[in-house]
């Protein structure tokens, strides 16, 4: 959350750090918010399924349910999940218009955790944060034991792409999306590495772009990038957004 927080202050944000507690016990009201990201890491001491109980403190808390219910249906809002935050707000997808289509993440195929730096490309897709940014290929770091997304159907990635509901694919080394391991880190079909709602507003990604928006961070820059890396493009679309 400290670099979630970092790279928003860098676009133009006021950055606030807001706990479950603070909304479960009405000390804080998400409508006085315009963007809502829900970051990973280590919740609930990244036990199994611990996105998904994340949600259900959600789902089953009636002021819980009614504060995030609330967000998702303004217009003039943008929400960003990454990697436990992408799981919960997944879980999530009752609440929010526009995610009928989306899938489960759950535990990754080789059934451990993978950590490293991953190259990802960017499809045409209908979110907001990743608006420009068609067709961009680049090093973005993974970090996740439950990253594999999971369909009802066997078709279900195909027509999550098909309709721009796709937001990352993993690509191997000749930027082709593949579902090979380790390119893949967790045998998501068609390499899916992130997902939005129909409209944009909200974009969930199970890669970790805020570790890598310098380009010291990454493991390999172009000398024509400066100081920013290429995914500081997406935080500063969020910026865009809201004028």
């Amino acid at each position: 959350q400290t670099e979630m927080a970092a790279v928003f202050t860098r676009v133009g944000f006021d950055a606030y750090d807001v706990h479950m507690t603070d909304i479960l016990a009405g000390r804080v009201r998400l409508a006085r918010f315009h963007g809502l990201v829900a970051c990973g890491g280590f919740s609930y001491g990244d036990v199994l399924g611990a996105g998904e109980g994340w949600a259900k403190s959600i789902l089953f808390n009636p002021v819980a349910r009614d504060e995030f219910a609330a967000f998702f249906g303004r217009d003039a809002t943008f929400t960003l999940g990454v990697c436990n935050g992408c799981q919960m707000l997944a879980a999530l997808k009752e609440l929010i218009p526009g995610a009928e289509r989306w899938p489960r993440f759950v535990r990754n195929r080789s059934e451990q955790y993978e950590a490293r730096l991953s190259l990802v490309q960017v499809p045409r897709s209908n979110s907001v944060l990743l608006a420009g940014m068609q067709g961009s290929v680049l090093p973005i770091a993974v970090a996740h034991g439950e990253g594999q997304a999971e369909f009802t159907s066997h078709s279900g990635a195909g027509e999550l792409l098909e309709h721009g509901l796709g937001a990352l694919q993993y690509v191997d080394h000749h930027e082709e999306p593949t579902e090979s391991y380790p390119f893949n880190p967790n045998g998501s079909p068609l390499g899916l590495a992130g997902v939005c709602s129909a409209d944009g507003r909200v974009t969930l990604l199970m890669p970790h772009p805020e570790r890598v928006f310098r380009s010291v961070q990454n493991s390999w820059a172009s000398k024509n990038w400066g100081e920013d890396g290429g995914w500081m493009r997406l935080f500063r679309n969020a910026r865009v957004f809201l004028r």
